[in-house]
């Protein structure tokens, strides 16, 4: 039996994530985010996008040998925000459920999907309108 890290998990979850249709980005948690805003100084302008696992949280609990995931994304408003959080969880559970089988690790693994913006199709800004 192999042993599966943490940051495996939560980079398999943010693959599956990001290939469902409707999902437009993950968004880093609070800690991610301090994390980021604490290395700011060091990156350059137009490098500030977070790794897509930053809007994973993975947490295994040792004494029942289970999986807990936390998926933090913006949806676009071209689906039901309900629909592609469903397709989320259920692309999530496939992969990282395969890859714990794959690693002969089977165990629980429970996702929750939390949307945390909609975002729709932004018209160009127009300085100067037609009268």
């Amino acid at each position: 039996m192999t042993t599966v890290d943490t940051a495996s998990i939560e980079q398999t979850a943010a693959r599956a994530a990001l290939a469902v249709p409707g999902v437009q980005e993950l968004q880093p948690s609070l800690r991610h985010s301090l994390a980021d805003a604490a290395t700011y100084i060091r990156r350059t302008f137009g490098s500030r996008t977070p790794f897509p696992e930053a809007g994973i949280h993975a947490r295994h609990m040792s004494e029942t040998d289970a999986w807990h995931l936390v998926v933090r994304c913006a949806v676009n408003d071209h689906r039901r925000a309900l629909d592609t959080a469903r397709d989320v969880r259920e692309s999530v559970q496939t992969v990282v459920s395969s890859q714990l089988k794959a690693r002969g690790r089977p165990a629980s693994v429970t996702i929750v999907v939390t949307v945390t913006r909609i975002t729709g199709d932004q018209a160009p800004l127009h300085l100067c309108a037609d009268l």
